[in-house]
């Protein structure tokens, strides 16, 4: 227990005079982490994502956290089972990304196309314009 980092948080607070200040808060661990690795215990948005990760021992990693949504930054060290889960959950978040990309991709192209016929039926389109 002595050589275990202590787990906190850091909020960034903007005053209205425009000065920044940072708030720490420490916390269990469990606590912090009770719904996954990537929800941010702050604002509860699933899209905590890691900043840094070194490897703690043999089974164990060291990881900070960062949550874009609200700033929330955090991290600790998470054992093989945890970090495991999370990446899967990164991995499928990056398979979501690229779905999504692809229904964008071909909503533009379709889109693209739809006004190209329709400048070619309005005889919109003349020889200069290529």
């Amino acid at each position: 227990m002595g050589n275990e980092p202590n787990q906190h948080s850091v909020r960034r607070i903007v005053l209205p005079s425009g000065r920044k200040i940072d708030v720490i808060r420490f916390v269990d661990q469990l606590d912090l982490y009770h719904g996954g690795l990537h929800l941010c215990p702050e604002c509860q948005s699933n899209l905590v994502q890691p900043t840094s990760w070194v490897e703690a021992g043999a089974t164990q990693w060291q990881l900070e956290l960062h949550c874009p949504n609200c700033e929330w930054v955090g991290g600790g060290v998470y054992d093989q089972q945890e970090i495991e889960q999370y990446e899967d959950t990164l991995e499928s978040g990056v398979q979501d990304i690229l779905e999504d990309l692809k229904r964008l991709t071909y909503a533009n192209m379709t889109a693209e196309v739809d006004r190209f016929s329709a400048a070619l039926r309005a005889d919109l389109i003349l020889p200069e314009d290529f």
